[in-house]
């Protein structure tokens, strides 16, 4: 399944790039009669689909004003599920709370949020303004549109395996909580 799964995520990569661009080294890796390390090709084509999609999307925002410092954060706001606290966006975010804080001046003097008291006085939450609402708005077009463009030609059931071999690997993550390279399970250290 990993190799199908690696097989279906090159496809999709090489519908958002030119996979020329990257490489003699990655191009070797899915060309050649010898077997690849799947689980290496894996993570770098995840990490590479994970930034030219964020690339994709700024030059398409860019019109708006809009960069990833800016949507990013408003997106996180929007689709919470309850107000959010600065602290909960940097957590989100993975960001300290300093550099939250400088981002969030700049979506507020630019119109997007405002910053309310909370039940304690030394926390602030963060919500949209119309204006910022209306970015959202023009955001998530943009998302979605960019999202079937993207996946247009990718059967739904390859769709379905990758999502669900990515999804068991982010719960293997989050369960191993800082432990992925623990002792007990340095007999499986290949890869």
């Amino acid at each position: 399944m990993l190799r199908r799964l690696s097989s279906l995520l090159l496809g999709i990569f090489r519908n958002i790039i030119d996979i020329s661009s990257i490489g003699k080294s990655f191009m070797s890796l899915s060309n050649t009669s010898a077997k690849p390390d799947f689980r290496r090709v894996l993570l770098s084509i995840s990490g590479q689909i994970n930034r030219q999609w964020r690339k994709a999307l700024d030059r398409r925002l860019q019109p708006l004003g809009l960069t990833e410092a800016t949507w990013l954060p408003l997106l996180y706001i929007a689709r919470a599920t309850e107000p959010l606290r600065q602290k909960d966006l940097a957590a989100l975010m993975g960001l300290d709370s300093s550099s939250v804080v400088r981002l969030l001046d700049g979506l507020q003097t630019a119109g997007y949020i405002q910053r309310l008291e909370g039940t304690d006085r030394r926390e602030k939450i963060i919500h949209l303004t119309d204006a910022g609402r209306q970015t959202v708005s023009s955001v998530e077009r943009v998302v979605h549109e960019g999202r079937r463009r993207l996946f247009r030609d990718i059967d739904v059931a390859d769709l379905e395996i990758t999502r669900s071999v990515l999804q068991q690997l982010l719960v293997t993550l989050e369960s191993l909580d800082g432990a992925l390279w623990s002792d007990e399970d340095d007999a499986d250290s290949h890869g």
